[in-house]
């Protein structure tokens, strides 16, 4: 397997901004391939991330205003790159916090930098930004240590097997938190039967732990994976699971057990989507009276079907109307409705929903005596809804256990917060 031939960082036009070759196994033409290609690629309207041309692979990844291209021996593990690529964006993003092509110009000097400690003759080395962060500074550029000025201080985590946490860490708290959070993606007919549902799940850690503490994460079993029996293990695709590179991979798959040496502050330890059949949240059932040409009333009932100890929090619902709609009129058992003329809704905002209850809401409009050809196409436009709901997970994934253990003997905290929230979360209104 071959390494990385060249980066090039380019902007939307496909001149260069920065570029460093690693390797002379490419022809300096690969620039004129690559935009060639681009230029092809938008005429036929397609996207392609990944081509070969005469045994060379070229990766690249639109960012804003920016490409950037990896270019490649055929045979270079297609993994490996994006994975790096995605990896430098994200350490880019860290530095410049903006990711544009002035940030690029602005910082050409500190990218150099990023790529020579990145990358060692094409290979991925150090990607973690927290421990490039240690020695490549974007103020003051301090490389250099105090006691010996023309020695880089470099950081023990470089040359350790954990490579994403420096030794010496102290805290006199010493406690981790967990967030599971969960946006839900929905479609619902009018009937309220659920056409499509995808969660999408992570787990965002914070560690404050002293030392190199290990740390073991126990899930309950009908979430991400199931243990039938002793022998028998059913999961989920785990194409669809993404764990930080601190978790021991080996042991999960043997032993079902997230065991992990955590990072220094915040990291997603695991992300997760499942595309499974799931009951609804919500239910939203309107209907639309037209007693003549130049009124319309609307009745809307919404409803919630989650744990009646839950309560969503700032729920907005947005409700389509017609476009030539006026002179609004509102009535509510609870919360505030306004209308939104340039988005042609009305949004019904309520601050607490309780599980297992229902609201009412009646409005009324105007319409002007000239009927708009476009005036019934707000049925076919679904409701859309926002919510948040602390304490609850859709999946009914639960952390059983975090446990702490380091070799000095202290007893770590940790803490675990639930949320779940909207996604793409559509009730239609008209035609099943």
């Amino acid at each position: 397997m071959s390494g990385i031939s060249s980066i090039y960082i380019l902007d939307n036009k496909g001149r260069v901004l920065i570029t460093r070759a690693y390797r002379d196994d490419v022809s300096h033409t690969v620039l004129d391939v690559f935009n060639t290609k681009l230029i092809e690629f938008n005429e036929e309207a397609s996207y392609r991330p990944i081509f070969i041309d005469c045994g060379i692979a070229y990766f690249h990844i639109q960012v804003n205003n920016l490409i950037f291209l990896i270019v490649a021996q055929a045979n270079v593990n297609v993994t490996m790159i994006f994975s790096l690529m995605y990896k430098m964006i994200d350490v880019f993003k860290e530095y410049f916090n903006e990711l544009e092509e002035e940030s690029i110009r602005d910082n050409f000097v500190v990218i150099y930098e990023l790529l020579d400690e990145m990358l060692d003759n094409g290979y991925p080395q150090t990607t973690e930004h927290k421990i490039l962060k240690e020695f490549i500074k974007t103020e003051s550029h301090e490389l250099y240590s105090e006691k010996r000025p023309d020695v880089a201080n470099i950081p023990s985590a470089i040359s350790n097997a954990i490579s994403w946490r420096n030794e010496g860490i102290k805290y006199k708290k010493n406690e981790i938190f967990l967030d599971v959070t969960e946006k839900v993606n929905m479609i619902v007919s009018k009937s309220g039967t659920v056409i499509k549902s995808e969660v999408i799940g992570s787990l965002l850690a914070k560690s404050f732990l002293s030392g190199m503490p290990e740390c073991k994460l126990g899930l309950n079993d009908k979430a991400l994976f199931e243990l039938e029996g002793k022998n028998n293990k059913s999961s989920i695709d785990l194409s669809d699971v993404k764990f930080h590179q601190c978790v021991r991979l080996s042991r999960f798959e043997n032993e079902r057990t997230i065991s992990f040496i955590p990072p220094d502050g915040e990291f997603e330890l695991i992300s997760y989507r499942m595309d499974m059949s799931y009951k609804s949240l919500f239910m939203v059932d309107v209907v639309v009276e037209s007693k003549s040409f130049t009124r319309i009333t609307f009745h809307v009932k919404a409803q919630t079907f989650f744990k009646a100890k839950c309560i969503a929090q700032d729920v907005m619902i947005y409700i389509p109307v017609p476009c030539d709609a006026q002179s609004p009129n509102f009535k509510a058992t609870n919360g505030l409705i306004e209308y939104l003329p340039d988005k042609d809704c009305m949004v019904w905002n309520i601050k607490e929903f309780p599980g297992q209850s229902d609201l009412t809401m009646s409005a009324s409009f105007s319409l002007p005596s000239v009927t708009s050809p476009e005036r019934d196409n707000f049925v076919k436009i679904p409701i859309q809804i926002e919510f948040e709901i602390p304490y609850y997970t859709i999946s009914g994934i639960q952390v059983r256990y975090l446990k702490i253990t380091d070799k000095s003997g202290y007893e770590g905290s940790p803490w675990v917060r639930y949320v779940t929230k909207h996604g793409n979360y559509q009730i239609r209104m008209g035609t099943n």
